[in-house]
């Protein structure tokens, strides 16, 4: 019996949608806006679910507690509060989408789990926008 596991966690991030080799005028026919020169912001919502069997053991699929301190290791702390495009390394050549925050994400996390688990990101930009990778 395979069981899934979610955490929610947010963080408060400013970025740049725009591409390095690109005039200004085409980065504001393709991201309008959001090629803003001095960036903008989002208060991003995360979801985190783990799918595994139950550990006959314990009951978990994963203590919920070591889920919460690995979002925070690997994407509160490096993200909330920060400038995507200037302070994350990630993204230096990465246009910071929200397509791209959520696969930078699952990499980060997938990387802290059991390889038997299989994870999925549900990363919210806005209330009604929102990308999902399962690592597909």
């Amino acid at each position: 019996m395979r069981v899934t596991i979610s955490r929610k966690a947010h963080f408060n991030a400013a970025h740049r949608l725009y591409r390095k080799d690109w005039t200004f005028e085409q980065n504001d026919a393709v991201f309008g806006k959001c090629n803003n020169p001095n960036f903008h912001g989002h208060n991003y919502e995360l979801i985190v679910s783990v799918t595994g069997k139950i550990n006959p053991e314990t009951g978990y699929v994963m203590d919920v507690k070591d889920l919460s301190d690995l979002i925070f290791e690997e994407v509160e702390r490096p993200f909330d509060h920060k400038n995507l495009n200037l302070d994350v390394p990630e993204f230096e050549n990465l246009n910071p989408t929200a397509e791209n925050i959520v696969v930078v994400i699952w990499n980060k996390i997938r990387k802290r789990i059991k390889p038997e688990f299989d994870l999925e990101i549900v990363l919210y930009e806005t209330p009604r926008n929102f990308v999902t990778y399962k690592g597909e």
